[in-house]
């Protein structure tokens, strides 16, 4: 089918709750994908930060297909091979002892939501319960994660929303302070606030933030959506803080385009988690895990992927800051790793549709914030093109 043929099919048959660009992709490989018409673009948004391997990396299409020819589906009753192995792995390579399965990364941080509540209620009974999270962050759209992101626009329509969900402002210590009381369960925070515009947090704050929560007794919740598995340069965020989290999420590139997110936890906090009391039906399938495991076995043998990404990291921001110099209309840059983000004073839309039409797809978190998240395997090459073509199509509107 063609692009407009699939355009109007989805207008009638798909619920409207994408503002879709005008691009129908068929296939990819690597840092690209390329549409029905056989058109070819550089992926810098990479599914939204999933694909950190690029498309159909070929140690993650074989381990899918050799699953798919033994175990899809069976149900958590029951264990399966890939399922310990990958929570094993993650075990392993992080501050955690435990990991729950799931689908995504909304489920994800449900989960923890859920555990923080659950873990506090054991210890101090039902008064404590209260999620403390950051303006402009964003933790997915189940009710209980859109109520704990701190962006009113994702919550209009949806009122009333559940209680128990304070926002104080992201790396302002003397909020945090006195946000965190006696009613808190845990705060929530994103090491790098991707949907806020990717801004990064200070070692200070996050610091701050474990001191707090564990002077009053709650718990500190990293959501490494989508900072973890590598895109910041380490397997997971908090690496570069020196912070450990009570519970970690992770989702997005764990599965490398495959839909999975895991809950992890230590033992202490994991205990609370009975029989019954939290479950996926899908949620850690053999299939899912399969791929799952397969991207970490990549990252994790070859270490050179990581240091590959701080290197390209710091290589892209030198050459955003360098067109800062150049172009005015570029206000601020920041980044860990390979998340970087920019904001603007023109539309940033109306950039992201130029790059586009220029074989680049990137994205806008908002007007006037532009976010880079390519795969991990990007080449200055391929950087040199986008900063220069920015520069053009910024020239171009100016």
């Amino acid at each position: 089918m063609l692009t407009e043929e699939l355009m109007q099919g989805a207008q009638k048959y798909l619920m409207d709750t994408y503002t879709r660009y005008p691009l129908a992709l068929a296939r990819g490989q690597g840092t690209r994908v390329y549409d029905v018409e056989g058109r070819e673009y550089l992926d810098f948004l990479a599914g939204v930060a999933v694909n950190v391997l690029g498309h159909c990396h070929p140690k993650v299409t074989q381990a899918l297909q050799q699953q798919a020819l033994r175990l899809v589906h069976t149900s958590n009753l029951f264990y399966t091979e890939p399922q310990v192995k990958l929570a094993r792995t993650l075990a392993d390579h992080s501050f955690a002892d435990k990991v729950f399965f799931s689908n995504s990364g909304a489920e994800a941080n449900e989960a923890a939501i859920k555990l923080a509540r659950r873990w506090a209620h054991t210890k101090d009974g039902a008064g404590r319960f209260e999620i403390v999270s950051m303006l402009n962050s964003f933790h997915g759209r189940t009710l209980a994660t859109l109520t704990a992101t701190g962006q009113e626009k994702v919550q209009q329509g949806f009122e009333p929303l559940p209680e128990g969900f304070p926002h104080v402002p992201f790396n302002d210590v003397d909020a945090l302070a006195s946000a965190v009381s006696a009613k808190t369960a845990a705060v929530l925070v994103e090491p790098v606030q991707g949907e806020g515009g990717v801004r990064v947090a200070t070692p200070a704050f996050l610091q701050a933030c474990r001191d707090i929560t564990k002077e009053r007794g709650a718990l500190l919740i990293f959501d490494e959506v989508q900072t973890g598995i590598g895109r910041t340069g380490r397997l997971f965020a908090y690496e570069h803080f020196g912070v450990i989290p009570d519970i970690m999420t992770l989702a997005k590139g764990l599965g490398c385009g495959m839909p999975i997110g895991a809950c992890l936890a230590t033992d202490e906090v994991a205990t609370v988690f009975t029989p019954g009391s939290h479950g996926s039906t899908l949620g850690g399938n053999p299939l899912a895990c399969a791929a799952a495991l397969a991207v970490l076995e990549v990252i994790l043998e070859d270490m050179d992927i990581l240091g590959h990404c701080t290197e390209m990291g710091e290589y892209f921001m030198k050459g955003l800051k360098d067109l800062q110099g150049r172009c005015p209309v570029i206000t601020d840059v920041q980044g860990l790793g390979l998340m970087i983000g920019i904001e603007v004073t023109m539309d940033a839309r109306e950039l992201v549709h130029d790059l586009r039409k220029r074989g680049i797809l990137i994205n806008a978190t908002s007007e006037r914030k532009l976010r880079f998240v390519p795969p991990l395997i990007v080449t200055h090459a391929e950087i040199d093109r986008v900063v220069t073509t920015l520069g053009d199509v910024i020239e171009a509107r100016r």
